[in-house]
């Protein structure tokens, strides 16, 4: 998506991305109510503040953060490459620390969100006239502070609340139940006040249908985060959306189409599925380092990018080299099992052809090049198809989660494209926006909430509800029964890639289970310790049990 970031993510206030790893340090930027904002032009700059703040992390370590946790992805190191200080090991292994770059990173990414949000609120509070246009865009902004709020409570769980813009005060740890009465109460306060308009007007900012998506996620994990199941309240909030009319399932041909560069609120697929969704611009100035969208470059091998002539083929014309480092396990892989299914294109696998689909992509290297443990120092030339492995193997290091830095070893492991590799982009950046709630997880929340045990509405059961999606997905049948597992199974292959895996597994008590090399059982992983550097800072806050 593009020409929205103008609206919604202006250059001018980029300088207001500032890192802050304590809740209660207030955050500081040109806006002052002396200086600004005045007028209706910069009410909109200020706001944007905060949506660039949110974009931030997302589609890098918050992915990873949520992905290479689970069974869903992986990025081991080649020969060195992408050790990065071994984060991405400890994310596989559940050995983490309260210094792991991942950890402080989006701890620090969502609490500089909530304080951006504090101070933009309380200087358009002061200097925004009085009316509906203010109560609207306070509430949005309102919301997306409750999105941040909801995504450091998941990771985190005891998290401290702060309330209001300029409170020096060190507040400590709350209980994670306590989070949740405060994120819901934010919620159900912003209700009244926002749009019911979807489409290009509203693309990109929370709306009543993002309030109510938000408040059926926390619904459907209540009994996780505080002790008591709320699936009533889940399915009544996806009722709310159900019944608004204003979404549908993308049809077969318009799944993969949804997740393309070109994705959007007038865009197949994405303008009937998605709710709320985080606008990308690979030209945006604003859109650099942390706040950019570099999937191709973790997930398409790199002799699939731009290559040195021979040695491979530049299948998705992009212009810019890849690593590929990223890929799922075949834990993961295995519930892509209908071959009926258009969520199976959205991978890479096994023996890899041009285009034509006829002709192989071959590569030419030599056979150290090739395999240097099986071919040490011989350099004659060997050319061969290329042909992506299931399996991750550290034939060079177990210690350094290193797989070695040969053609072997770079292509282990299934890769993923759903969000297709931009070919109208001169930089690794991608303009394809990515979606926080999709009108499918609607769906599947729902029947996973009567699944639970809650009551069927709108003459909808599980089994219906199921069935509705796998219609817009498969030529296969649909099913007889359905169980929680199923259910378990149909989120795999509809979210991969799309940063609720880890939340699914948590859910559904698979979170300590055995994937990959991965053995560690300890149920305390399953939130994240509160970074050294926040401690530091404010030393109210408790460390989590286990850490």
């Amino acid at each position: 998506m593009k020409n929205l970031l103008k609206y919604i993510f202006p250059a001018l206030i980029m300088s207001a991305m500032i890192s802050c790893q304590d809740l209660n340090v207030p955050i500081t930027t040109q806006l002052t109510p002396n200086v600004f904002p005045h007028d209706s032009l910069q009410f909109i700059s200020a706001s944007g503040q905060v949506y660039t703040a949110l974009r931030g992390n997302l589609a890098t370590e918050y992915f990873f953060q949520q992905c290479y946790s689970t069974d869903e992805g992986i990025m081991p190191a080649r020969g060195g490459n992408w050790y990065d200080g071994g984060q991405n090991k400890e994310m596989h292994y559940h050995s983490w620390t309260k210094d792991n770059g991942y950890v402080n990173g989006n701890w620090t990414w969502l609490a500089t969100i909530i304080g951006i949000a504090n101070q933009t609120l309380s200087i358009l509070g002061e200097n925004e006239p009085e009316g509906a246009y203010k109560n609207t865009n306070l509430a949005e902004i309102r919301m997306v502070k409750a999105i941040a709020y909801f995504m450091l409570m998941d990771n985190y769980g005891n998290v401290p609340i702060v309330k209001e813009y300029g409170d020096l005060s060190q507040h400590p740890t709350v209980p994670r139940a306590e989070v949740f009465k405060y994120i819901e109460d934010e919620i159900n306060a912003c209700l009244p006040y926002l749009r019911t308009t979807t489409g290009k007007f509203t693309y990109g900012r929370p709306t009543v249908y993002t309030a109510q998506a938000l408040l059926a996620k926390m619904y459907l994990n209540a009994e996780y985060y505080t002790g008591t199941e709320r699936n009533n309240d889940c399915i009544a909030a996806c009722d709310a959306i159900i019944n608004s009319g204003k979404f549908k399932l993308a049809s077969m041909a318009d799944y993969l189409v949804m997740f393309y560069p070109s994705n959007g609120p007038t865009s197949p697929g994405s303008k009937d599925e998605f709710i709320f969704a985080i606008p990308f611009d690979a030209t945006s100035v604003g859109n650099v380092g942390r706040s950019a969208n570099y999937k191709a470059r973790y997930d398409v091998p790199r002799s699939m990018g731009q290559v040195a002539a021979g040695a491979g083929y530049n299948y998705f014309k992009i212009p810019y080299t890849t690593g590929g480092p990223a890929s799922t396990l075949p834990e993961y892989y295995a519930y892509f099992n209908d071959a009926n299914d258009v969520r199976n294109k959205q991978w890479l696998t096994g023996l890899q052809y041009l285009p034509d689909g006829i002709t192989p992509l071959t590569i030419t290297t030599t056979k150290v090049g090739y395999d240097a443990i099986t071919y040490p120092g011989d350099k004659t030339a060997y050319t061969f198809q290329l042909d992506l492995v299931p399996n991750i193997t550290l034939r060079q290091s177990a210690d350094l989660f290193d797989c070695g830095n040969d053609e072997v070893a770079w292509n282990m492991g299934y890769r993923n494209i759903k969000f297709y590799p931009d070919a109208t982009s001169t930089s690794r950046n991608q303009n394809n926006d990515i979606p926080i709630f999709r009108y499918s997880d609607i769906i599947l929340m729902k029947a996973e909430a009567i699944q639970r045990g809650g009551a069927e509405t709108l003459g909808q059961s599980a089994l219906s509800l199921v069935n509705m999606l796998r219609a817009q997905r498969t030529t296969t049948g649909d099913l007889g029964a359905v169980t929680l597992d199923d259910i378990y199974a149909e989120r795999c292959r509809e979210f991969a890639w799309e940063g609720w895996h880890r939340n699914d597994m948590i859910r559904f008590g698979k979170y300590e289970g055995t994937w990959g090399f991965k053995t560690d059982t300890d149920p305390n992983k399953r939130i994240f310790p509160i970074p050294t550097n926040a401690i530091n800072v404010n030393r109210q806050l408790s460390q989590n049990p286990g850490y």
